[in-house]
C-alpha cells in the first residue's frame, strides 16, 4: 500500500501563512483606501487644482471599486482566486507608485482608480479560505478577514496623518508602495490556487452594462451635494443608472453564464443578506464620517474640541483595537447561534453606539466609547455576512456571491456620506463666515444612523434559516473534502 507523500516543511510554513497573509492584504487595502483622507485638504495646493478636481481622488476608487468588485469576483471563479487576488493587490501597488511619482490630479485620480481593484481583496480572500480550509477553522478566519476593513481604516487614518505632518506626502505613498509589493509576492509564495472553479465564458457585455449602471448611480449620490440634488446632471445620472440597470437585469436573466447569477440573488437567504449588507454599511461609515469632523470642530462652536488630524486619527484607534479583538467572539456566536443571530445582535450593537452618541457628544471619552462600541458592531455584522453567503450559495460562486455583497455595502457607505453631508449642510450655521454644522446636527446624523441600524437587524432576523444551501458541494476529493461534506451537511 503507498504512503502518503511527506508534507515538506516549506508547504507546512506556507499553510500556516495563508491567514495571516490574506488578512494583511485585506488591512493594506483598507489602509491604501484611508491614507488619502488628512491630504484632502493640502491637496489642491499641493497639486495646483481645485478642491471640486481633488475631491475625485476618493470619488475614482469608490467608483471603480464599486465597478471591479463583482466583476473580479466571477473572473476569480473562473479563473483561479488566487490569480486574481494577486492581480488585485498588482494593480493597488501599481496605483500607489503613480501616486509617489506625481503631483498632477490627472495621474493622481487614474492611480487611485487603478487602487479601486483592491476592493475585491476581501471577498475573494473570503472565498480562498472557504476552500482551503477545515470547517473548524472557517469561522474565525472569515471573521478575521470581515474586520480587516475596519481594522485597516482605523489604522491607515493617524498613520497618514503623522505622515502628512511630519514627511513629504509622497513618503506615504513610496510606503504603501513597498508594503504592496510584499503582499503581492507574499501572496503569490503563501496562498494555494483553489481547485473550486465555475468554467465558462465571461459575460462581457454584462460586466459593461453593471459598470455603466453603477458609475451612474455612484457619481450621482456622490456628486449629489456639489452639483445639486435636483440639477440636470444628477436626474440624469439616476434615470440613466434605473435604466441601464433595468436592461443589465434583463440581460443577465437570458445568458446562460450571467455575471451575476440573480436567480440565486433573489433566494431570500441571499437577497437580505445583501439588503442588510447595504443597511449596515450606511450605518457604519458614519460613525468614522461624523467622528472625524466632530473632534476637529473649532472650540467656540461650543461642541466642538479642536483636535488636529493625527488626534482624530487616534480617537478612531480604538474601534479598530475592538474590531481584531472581537473578529473571534463573533464567529463563537455564529457557531453556536447561527450567523443571522449573529448578524442582528451586531446591528443593534451599532444603534446601541449611536444612542450613546446622542446621549453625550461633549466629552472626548464618551465620543471615543460611543465610536468603539459602533466598532464593535460593525466587528460583528460584517464578520457574520460573508458567512451567511458561504452559507447560502454553491462553492464555485462564493467569489462571486461576496462580490456582489460587498458591492451592497459600497452602495451603503455612499449613500451614508451623500445623506449625512446633507444632513450636516441643512443644520449649520456660521462661524467666523464659515458655515459650521450645529450639534442638533452631528444628533440627527447619529439617529438616522441608528434608525438604519435597526432596519438591519430586522432585516437579518427576516433572513431564513442560515444551515448549508442544499446542493452545495465542496470540488475536492480526499479525507478532507469529505470531513467538510458532512460537516456541511450536518
Amino acid at each position: 500500500m503507498d504512503q502518503p507523500a511527506p508534507i515538506s516543511p516549506s508547504s507546512r510554513l506556507r499553510d500556516r501563512l495563508t491567514i495571516p497573509v490574506l488578512a494583511s492584504g485585506g488591512i493594506l487595502m483598507a489602509v491604501m483606501q484611508t491614507v488619502v483622507v488628512p491630504l484632502l485638504p493640502d491637496l489642491p495646493r499641493l497639486t495646483g487644482a481645485s478642491a471640486a478636481a481633488v475631491s475625485w481622488t476618493v470619488t475614482a476608487t469608490l467608483l471603480s471599486g464599486a465597478v471591479l468588485t463583482p466583476v473580479l469576483g466571477r473572473a476569480g471563479d473562473m479563473y483561479g482566486k488566487r490569480r486574481v487576488l494577486t492581480a488585485a493587490l498588482a494593480l493597488m501597488t501599481v496605483g500607489s507608485v503613480m501616486c509617489a511619482l506625481s503631483s498632477d490630479i490627472g495621474v493622481l485620480i487614474a492611480a487611485r482608480a487603478l487602487q479601486g481593484a483592491a476592493a475585491s481583496v476581501v471577498p475573494l480572500s473570503i472565498s480562498i479560505l472557504r476552500d482551503e480550509l477545515p470547517p473548524e477553522r472557517r469561522g474565525s478566519a472569515v471573521a478575521l478577514m470581515s474586520s480587516t476593513v475596519g481594522i485597516g481604516a482605523a489604522l491607515g487614518l493617524p498613520l497618514a496623518a503623522l505622515v502628512v505632518q511630519y514627511a513629504d506626502w509622497h513618503t506615504m505613498f513610496w510606503l504603501t508602495s513597498v508594503l504592496g509589493a510584499a503582499g503581492v509576492t507574499a501572496t503569490w509564495w503563501a496562498v494555494k490556487e483553489s481547485p473550486v472553479r465555475e468554467p465558462g465564458r465571461f459575460d462581457v457585455l454584462g460586466a459593461l452594462g453593471l459598470a455603466a449602471g453603477l458609475v451612474c448611480l455612484l457619481l450621482g449620490v456622490s456628486q449629489g451635494g456639489t452639483w445639486g440634488w435636483g440639477s440636470a446632471r444628477v436626474l440624469g445620472l439616476f434615470f440613466g443608472a434605473v435604466a441601464v440597470l433595468a436592461l443589465w437585469w434583463w440581460q443577465q436573466l437570458r445568458t446562460a453564464r450571467p455575471l451575476v447569477d440573480l436567480r440565486l440573488v433573489t433566494r431570500p437567504r441571499v437577497g437580505l443578506s445583501h439588503v442588510a449588507a447595504l443597511l449596515t454599511g450606511f450605518a457604519f461609515y458614519a460613525n468614522s464620517l461624523v467622528t472625524a469632523q466632530l473632534v476637529q470642530a473649532p472650540k467656540a462652536t461650543g461642541y466642538g474640541l479642536g483636535l488636529s488630524i493625527v488626534a482624530t486619527g487616534l480617537c478612531l484607534l480604538p474601534g479598530g483595537v475592538t474590531m481584531l479583538l472581537f473578529s473571534p467572539l463573533s464567529a463563537r456566536i455564529s457557531a453556536t447561534r447561527g450567523p443571522r443571530i449573529t448578524l442582528a445582535l451586531g446591528a443593534a450593537v451599532i444603534a446601541c453606539g449611536y444612542a450613546l452618541r446622542i446621549a453625550d457628544s461633549r466629552d472626548l471619552w464618551m465620543i471615543i466609547l460611543g465610536a468603539t462600541v459602533v466598532a464593535t458592531g460593525t466587528t460583528l455584522a460584517y464578520s457574520a455576512l460573508p458567512t451567511l453567503i458561504l452559507r447560502a450559495v454553491p462553492a464555485a460562486q462564493t467569489a462571486s456571491a461576496n462580490g456582489v455583497n460587498v458591492l451592497m455595502r459600497t452602495i451603503g457607505q455612499a449613500v451614508s456620506s451623500a445623506a449625512v453631508a446633507a444632513v450636516l449642510v441643512h443644520h449649520s450655521s456660521p462661524l467666523g463666515g464659515v458655515p459650521v454644522p450645529s450639534l442638533h446636527g452631528y444628533q440627527l446624523a447619529f439617529a438616522m444612523a441608528g434608525a438604519v441600524a435597526l432596519a438591519a437587524c430586522a432585516a437579518a432576523l427576516s433572513i431564513p434559516g442560515d444551515g448549508p444551501a442544499p446542493g452545495t458541494r465542496r470540488a475536492r476529493s480526499g479525507t478532507r473534502g469529505a470531513r467538510d461534506e458532512a460537516m456541511e451537511g450536518a
